[in-house]
């Protein structure tokens, strides 16, 4: 997968690499198995959970 961005899918992410749901987990997005959540982008994730979308590309990315 090219770099992970805000506009990447939750469900493209987790095809990509499962081990990321750890990282989402980490930062309070349990509703992984939500169906809504799987056409969610990374962005609208961090917003919904008031997380640090820049923190949070960081730490996907450095699993690539």
């Amino acid at each position: 997968m090219e770099k992970i961005t805000k506009d990447t899918l939750i469900a493209d992410l987790l095809k990509y690499n499962s081990n990321a749901a750890e990282i989402l987990f980490a930062h309070g997005m349990h509703c992984l198995g939500c169906a809504i959540a799987h056409e969610e982008t990374i962005e609208q994730a961090t917003n919904a959970h008031g997380e640090d979308l820049e923190q949070l590309l960081k730490e996907l990315n450095e699993l690539n």
